[in-house]
């Protein structure tokens, strides 16, 4: 049968490249660690050839290195396969990968009578669907009618599961096509939804910005794109990601086993790629819902050489503002963002590429017409990658980042005021990829990163305005770091990857601070004089981050890892809510706020079946920190110079379980995951006098233990598609009121113990019915429709309680963000 199924294939793929040549160049580029699935998309990317070939566990262990030789893509393909039982053989532009004698590439004339052809679809990311049709003719000389034969659906996937024999461990990978099945509110393809519906990454309520990896905070997530630090991922209140669905390529998140080329945050990295425009025609889409809408254009600008996507959404939200009740507060309110995202890539030739990327958004919100609110996220970089020889290659790049916000209030013309915030910060990255011999991948370089950050300026907004301007010194620090790590195939069944960065973080000045006594926390009253600083360093803190990982298959299809790693973090959020909020600012390092440290643990078990179509992991963690900042009673964190007077340094640690099964393929697909773990608190410094619960540990503000969630899809046909999403999470904790009492004539309320109740628990179920393009190809263009309702059961889910003194007694309420289903429509559409 698979005979059969090459013979049908080569056909068919004849008969579609006819008018092709049969050489065609190929810049070989795939990412470090790529397994061969990635080769084969980029082959079908720079060229005109598709790679057919049946999945198998031998495959899933083939990796490739980056500085494979360039050359024509058979050639190419069949040096990867050198001392393995595959063979590439070559019909028209139809590369077939099997481990069958050489295929035959031409058959008798009318052997074969082909009434129909493969045709690729969008499907699951990266796949094509392939239903053949062929009428088989005896050659005998009997004359007996014909009869046609309608092969089984053949999945020719670009992406398999290699969980089982990867050395990272904690890794999880998103296609975008993957993302954009997963129902949302609104319909709105969302990375950052995705993200949380993994297992290990929690949020503390509907429409939170910023997510949780793993017991770790908002802030101690790297979040990249396209190698530019996002420090606000979240539009619309946390209802939509910063990031375009219609641009994104692929994403990975890292929750363990970090690559030392990676910094700067404690707790796990996320990395999103655009994708490359079309560098053979011009194409586009648009979509279109019922908040936001959007629009992505790509084409070569010098065919086969330069290229550009460019994408933009805008969002008419006001309207729902409206329905809201009018004693709601908001109903008068008016809420919008745009953002727009470009990618330019050249190839020079063999061994130089060029990419340029950029990014830029801007939201605003008011809830009435005295409070304004706005905030920005741009970033730009420019990288470079090259090919020196077989063995060699880097990847330079450079760029800019930038975060600010403004606050205005007019409501009384004579205090009215504009209070900002921004960061900027500018990064120079030179990484190299070093394959010394047969098994082993090592990566080096150096990074470093300049910061420039205003952390508030205070100043009149109008002409009737008596406010006196005031700013916040600006604070400046140097963060260069060098790294080296080594993958090593030990042999067949043992892996592992050790790696080793080395970080600094240089304060520089000018800057004045105050003096405190050593026995002492900072506090205004006990502060002895000041100190001034020039330009220049005055402050260094340095140190070594250890990364380390190893796999061990003990059979076929099953295997166990174990990683350590430790991280080192320079800058703080500073923050009165537990969520990402656009009024965030943050703190770098200086004389008193020492950076975070931590480490994490991690043991796992994988396990696939059925031919590696479904998988499954296993993966208990602990991790631990230091020097996370928690506030004192009454802390100012807007405007104050002397922010460490207000700011406690507190121990973090988390720990916990996490369960997964994954199916990738098939009519039904998805993922269905189960997390126990905890996230906790202390402040044990003998120094405070009176530290939180008594310097026991407590539970952190987004302490979740249990949650379960479910993803799924189930594929009717090629064109209809059901989709499903379910999330069930213990409830947050919070302090509640346990008393009131008289003191001094004044009435005051006594709060429990920090964090020791929860409010109830989460639960939300949402549906999606898709209906994806039609297959035929002679259509300029082609749509999907996609009905769904959010909160399927209108279950209003409490995203805090709050306590309102009404007649003399205190009355506890729930805060729901949607508390009835919420159905939407969205239309999507390719030409």
């Amino acid at each position: 049968m698979k005979r059969l199924f090459y013979w049908f294939c080569l056909c068919c793929a004849g008969c579609c490249a006819a008018a092709y040549g049969q050489t065609e160049p190929l810049n070989v580029q795939p990412e470090e660690g790529a397994t061969i699935y990635r080769l084969f998309e980029v082959i079908e990317e720079q060229t005109s050839f598709r790679v057919y070939y049946l999945p198998s566990g031998e495959l899933d262990s083939i990796r490739v290195s980056p500085t494979l030789a360039a050359g024509p893509p058979p050639a190419v393909l069949q040096s990867v396969f050198t001392g393995t039982a595959f063979r590439v053989s070559q019909y028209g532009r139809g590369l077939f990968v099997s481990t069958q004698p050489a295929l035959m590439t031409s058959l008798p004339e009318g052997y074969f009578n082909v009434q129909g052809a493969i045709r690729q679809g969008e499907g699951e990311a990266g796949r094509q669907t392939a239903p053949v049709f062929a009428t088989q003719r005896r050659t005998s000389g009997e004359d007996e009618p014909e009869r046609s034969y309608n092969l089984p659906e053949v999945l020719i996937s670009s992406e398999r599961s290699d969980a089982v024999r990867n050395v990272t461990a904690g890794l999880q990978r998103l296609q975008v096509n993957t993302v954009r099945k997963i129902p949302t509110a609104f319909g709105e393809a969302d990375i950052l939804r995705a993200v949380m519906s993994l297992p290990g990454v929690k949020t503390v309520g509907e429409a939170s910005g910023g997510f949780n990896v793993r017991g770790g905070a908002t802030d101690q997530n790297l979040i990249l794109f396209n190698e530019g630090t996002v420090y606000n991922p979240t539009h619309l209140f946390g209802f939509f990601s910063t990031f375009n669905s219609g641009v994104v390529r692929d994403m990975e998140l890292y929750k363990s086993s970090v690559p030392a080329r990676y910094g700067g945050r404690i707790s796990s990295v996320l990395n999103i790629t655009t994708r490359e425009g079309d560098k053979k025609k011009t194409q586009g889409s648009a979509s279109l819902n019922l908040l936001t809408s959007s629009l992505t254009l790509e084409g070569p600008i010098v065919k086969d050489k330069t290229s550009y996507i460019i994408g933009g959404r805008t969002t008419y939200s006001d309207w729902i503002l409206r329905q809201l009740p009018r004693n709601s507060g908001y109903r008068d309110g008016s809420a919008g963002f745009y953002d727009m995202n470009l990618m330019v890539s050249h190839v020079f030739d063999l061994n130089n590429a060029l990419y340029l990327s950029g990014y830029i958004s801007r939201d605003r919100f008011a809830f009435d017409s005295d409070n304004r609110y706005f905030y920005r996220n741009a970033n730009a970089s420019l990288r470079w990658r090259h090919i020196y020889n077989n063995s060699l290659s880097s990847l330079v790049a450079a760029g800019y980042d930038h975060y600010d916000y403004d606050t205005e209030s007019t409501e009384n013309p004579v205090n009215a005021y504009i209070l900002s915030f921004a960061i900027d910060q500018y990064y120079a990255r030179a990484g190299f990829n070093y394959n010394p011999g047969a098994g082993h991948t090592m990566d080096f370089g150096f990074n470093g990163v300049l910061y420039s950050l205003n952390p508030g300026t205070y100043r009149p907004s109008g002409s009737e305005s008596l406010v006196v301007s005031r700013s916040v010194s600006t604070e400046k620090a140097l963060e260069p770091a060098l790294y080296i790590s080594d993958q090593w195939e030990v042999t067949p069944e043992l892996g592992v990857d050790l790696g080793v960065r080395y970080s600094m973080f240089n304060v520089m000045g000018p800057r004045t601070y105050n003096l405190y006594p050593g026995d002492a926390l900072p506090s205004l009253g006990a502060a002895d004089g000041t100190a001034t600083e020039g330009s220049g360093v005055f402050k260094t803190y340095h140190g070594l981050e250890l990364r380390a990982s190893a796999r061990y298959e003990f059979v076929p299809g099953a295997s166990v890892k174990a990683a350590y790693n430790t991280m080192r973090q320079n800058i703080h959020k500073l923050s009165n809510t537990t969520v990402m909020s656009p009024t965030d600012t943050w703190k770098l390092s200086d004389a008193y706020i020492k950076p975070q440290t931590g480490s994490q643990t991690s043991l796992g078990f994988y396990k696939s079946f059925g031919g590696n179509a479904i998988e499954t992991s296993l993966e208990a963690y602990y991790k631990q920190a230091d020097n996370y900042l928690d506030y004192r009673t009454g802390a100012q964190l807007l405007m104050n110079d002397h922010i460490e007077t207000d700011v406690l340094a507190t121990r973090m640690r988390a720990y916990g379980i996490e369960f997964m099964v994954k199916k990738a393929e098939g009519r039904l697909n998805g993922w269905v995951s189960y997390t126990y773990s905890r996230a906790q608190l202390r402040q044990d410094d003998p120094r405070i006098a009176s530290p939180v619960n008594n310097g026991d540990w407590y539970a952190a503000d987004y302490d979740k233990p249990h949650e379960v969630k479910m993803v799924a899809n189930y594929k009717f046909t090629h064109r209809y598609s059901l989709s499903v999403n379910c999330d069930y999470s213990t409830g947050r904790p919070v302090s509640l009121p346990a008393s009131k009492f008289n003191y001094a004539g004044g009435e005051f309320v006594y709060y429990s113990g920090r964090n020791k109740y929860r409010i109830p628990d989460f639960f939300r179920i949402d549906l999606a019915f898709n209906i994806e393009p039609s297959h035929h190809l002679t259509l300029l263009t082609h749509s999907t429709v996609v009905f769904g309702v959010y909160n399927l059961t209108g279950r209003k889910n409490a995203y805090s309680v709050y306590y309102i003194a009404e007649e003399g007694a205190l009355k506890g309420y729930r805060l729901a963000i949607f508390g009835m289903p919420v159905p939407y429509v969205s239309y999507n559409i390719k030409f």
